[in-house]
Order: structure tokens, then C-alpha cells, then sequence
């Protein structure tokens, strides 16, 4: 069913068809279709939503909509959608409500479900334990594949996962069975004999993004937490992984567009907000860029006696902000994905030196050509020339190396993205074209 067939369904009262519509959508669809609504609207559409579904639509909404939905419901429907919440999905509705909706939340949680909200929510905001759920399936090593089936069956409605199970002893992770595993092995083998003693995990406090590219590296569903005595606390499922991965990349998209990140969307965000997340940086570039004027008006005198050699200014400077800019994204880029360390810096600068020299010659070449044609003056087709292979040369090993130093200093790669290089290429080129420009052409 489409989004205006929905909407006119709701406004003409029909609940009966607005339920079985509801009934057949996907849980993310619903959550997109109620996101157009208003306030009275969405309360109105959600309690129509199955009580099985309930709160997994919930866990796809937006903040504002969470809030909004806390704040209306009644007791009773507060505590049968946290009843229905996976840990992980708690613990991110709590910390983006409002300290009195919180306390409302709180009162309707069992003490040992608040102890291990509060414990989630004691780890460093980019760790693993931040964003790990403790719903999972653990057995015991004596257990057979018919006690671990019929355990799942019981148990497994409750848990974030049941495609990967977890066999503790003393609290310790000792092996990892597959669903599928207990699924087509005897049903009187025991966990000692089928689980996987080689397995990885993570600690509460490794970092999330090095937890999420595990995912992306082996594939996997799930990954185990243990804390820092060797217990196991919780798994990592492949959707918060996602998620990681996502914020990670909207991060650094901000960073390199010289934005402070902001973890609400462009409409929950207000124009205030909006202002001052970019303020800052524009600032700093507008302020970093005076070092280009500053070098430029020292010539002063060389634009008197040749007004031609400002018309290519432009071009150097764009050129070389956009080789930065190229070396810097497939850097950055290779960081990401774990293919490129400092270590591997000098085999890096090589390389780029190579491009540069190869990129730098044809550019030079095309634009030696175009000078020749449209003001038939060999000296400034040379000097433009070797300006450009020096500003490429600059530009793509500073592009290259300034991501890797970010990195070893702990630094986000992508502030030293496309608008930081650009400033640092633009001083460089200038200084080199001028200084070539008075050697070669004689200019006081």
C-alpha cells in the first residue's frame, strides 16, 4: 500500500484496514510511512500497530517520534514496548530522551535490567560496551544439540540473535555453535564436541569502529563481548555494526565538508545548530586563507609588469586543491578499510610522486598547448608549466601524508580532507609560481 492510500485510510477513520495494512508492511516501512505523520496522527497509527510488531517499529523511529511516543503513552504501553526492547535499542532510546522521560522510563524497568542499563551506559561513548546487547543464547559444554534446541525454543523469542550461540563455563566464553550446526548434527552430541574453540571477540572498551570493520571483514552475524577479566558481558549484531558504520561515514562526509558533526538529521536539526556546526571551520579556512593574500599582494609589483600572470592563478590553485583533494579521499579511504598503515608512508609518497609527475606532464602539456595558441608567448607556457608540475608534485604528496599523520596522532584522517589541503596547496602553489615567475621572467 502505498503512503497516500495510508494516509487516507487514517483521515477516513477506516482503523480496521488502516490494521491490516500495517500487518502486511515491513517494521522500517512502517516506521517511514508514521514519520510523515503528525503528532495526533502517529499516536493514533501506532497503538493500531500489533503489539508483536510494536516495538520493533519503535526501535526504526526517529528520536523526536520516540520522545514524542513516551510521553503519550500510558503506563501500560510504556511498559509493553520496554518489555519488547532489545538492551541495546533501551539503552539508545535513553540516552537521547529528556531527563524526565528518562525517569518515567526507569520506573517501569526491573533492577536488573536498570543495572545493566546503567553499566552500558558507564562505557565510553565509542566503545564496544556502548552499543553491545546482553539478550543472547548461552550453553552450557554437557549440553546436547536436543537440550540446546530445546533451550533456544524457550528462550530464543527474548534474545537480539539465535543464528550463534555461546557456550560459557564460570562465566567464560570457551565456544561458539552455529544454529545451522545444531540443526543438522545428532541431537545427542553434546556443546563440548560441536562448538568452535577458535573464535574472535572484543572487549567492552575496544573501539567501535574497529569492532564494526570485523564485520565487514569476516562476515560475521554477531561477535562476542567479554569485559576486562575475561567474562563474557554481551554481543555486537551485524545491524548495530551497520549502524556504526553508518554514523562513522556521516562523520567523516561532515569532517571533510568542514562540518562539526551532528548526530540528528537536517530537519531535527535547528538553524542555530546548523550555523554554528559550520561557523567554526569557515573561520578557520577564511582566516588560513589570508596566508594567500598575504603572499599574493608581496607580488605586487609583478602583476604591474605583467598583468597576464593573474589570470593564472585560478587555475594553479584549483588544480592543486583538486589533486590534494584526490590523494586524500583514496588515502583516507584506504585507512577506513585497514589496507593502508604509517608504516607503509614512504611506499605511499613514491607512488604519488610517480602519479603526480605522470598527471602533472599532461596537464602542463595540454595547457603549454592552449597559451601557445591563444597568446603565443613560449615563456609563460614554460612557467606555467613548471608551476603546475610543482603544485601537482606538492599537492599530491601533502594530500597523501597529511591523513596518515592524523591518524598516528589519534586525529580523525578526514579533517585533513579537501578544504584543509586546499589552503595548505593554494600558499604552496602561489609561492612557487611567483618564485619561478620572477627568476625566469626577470620580474623585480
Amino acid at each position: 500500500m502505498n503512503e497516500e492510500k495510508f494516509l487516507e485510510l487514517l483521515n477516513e477513520k477506516k482503523f480496521k484496514d488502516v490494521r491490516s495494512a500495517l500487518q502486511a508492511m515491513n517494521t522500517v516501512d512502517i516506521a517511514d510511512v508514521l514519520s510523515d505523520l503528525d503528532d495526533k496522527e502517529l499516536i493514533q497509527a501506532f497503538r493500531l500497530i500489533e503489539k508483536s510488531k510494536a516495538a520493533d517499529v519503535f526501535s526504526e523511529m526517529s528520536n523526536s517520534m520516540q520522545a514524542y511516543l513516551v510521553e503519550m503513552f500510558t503506563e501500560k504501553e510504556l511498559k509493553d514496548i520496554l518489555d519488547d526492547l532489545y538492551m541495546d535499542d533501551t539503552v539508545d532510546l535513553l540516552e537521547d530522551l529528556p531527563a524526565n522521560l528518562v525517569t518515567r522510563i526507569l520506573e517501569h524497568v526491573d533492577s536488573n535490567k536498570r543495572t545493566q542499563i546503567n553499566t552500558i551506559l558507564n562505557y565510553p561513548e565509542d566503545s564496544t560496551g556502548s552499543i553491545m546487547t546482553t539478550e543472547y543464547v548461552n550453553l552450557k559444554k554437557h549440553t546436547t544439540v536436543e537440550g540446546a534446541l530445546a533451550h533456544i525454543k524457550k528462550t530464543g523469542i527474548h534474545k537480539e540473535t539465535i543464528y550463534t550461540c555461546y557456550v560459557l563455563e564460570n562465566r567464560k566464553l570457551i565456544g561458539i555453535v552455529t544454529a545451522k550446526e545444531l540443526m543438522t548434527m545428532d541431537s545427542d552430541m553434546t556443546m563440548e564436541e560441536l562448538m568452535t574453540t577458535e573464535f574472535l571477540s572484543v572487549t567492552t572498551h575496544t573501539d567501535q569502529e574497529e569492532t564494526a570493520k570485523l564485520f565487514s571483514k569476516y562476515g560475521f552475524l554477531a561477535i562476542p563481548v567479554v569485559d576486562r577479566q575475561g567474562f563474557m558481558v554481551g554481543i555486537v549484531t551485524v545491524d548495530d555494526a551497520m549502524d556504526v558504520m553508518l554514523d562513522e561515514t556521516t562523520e567523516d562526509m561532515e569532517l571533510m565538508s568542514t562540518l562539526n558533526p551532528s548526530e540528528t538529521s537536517y530537519f531535527e536539526t535547528s538553524v542555530l545548530t546548523h550555523a554554528k556546526n559550520r561557523i567554526g571551520w569557515l573561520m578557520f579556512l577564511m582566516l588560513s586563507a589570508m596566508i594567500t593574500q598575504t603572499i599574493i599582494a608581496k607580488y605586487e609589483n609583478a602583476f604591474a609588469a605583467l598583468p597576464l600572470l593573474v589570470s593564472f592563478i585560478p587555475m594553479l590553485t584549483d588544480t592543486g586543491g583538486n589533486c590534494g583533494s584526490q590523494s586524500s579521499t583514496l588515502i583516507i579511504r584506504g585507512i577506513a578499510l585497514d589496507e593502508i598503515q604509517f608504516k607503509d608512508i614512504f611506499k605511499i609518497m613514491f607512488r604519488e610522486f610517480r602519479i603526480a609527475v605522470l598527471v602533472g606532464l599532461a596537464l602542463s602539456i595540454t595547457n603549454g598547448i592552449y597559451i601557445m595558441i591563444r597568446y603565443k608567448n613560449p615563456m609563460i607556457a614554460l612557467l606555467v608549466g613548471i608551476s603546475l608540475i610543482a603544485t601537482i608534485l606538492m599537492a599530491k604528496i601533502i594530500g597523501s601524508i597529511l591523513p596518515l599523520f592524523a591518524k598516528k596522532l589519534h586525529l580523525d584522517p578526514a579533517i585533513m580532507a579537501a578544504p584543509l589541503i586546499t589552503t595548505i596547496v593554494d600558499a604552496g602553489s602561489i609561492l612557487v609560481y611567483f618564485n619561478v615567475a620572477t627568476k625566469l621572467l626577470n620580474l623585480a
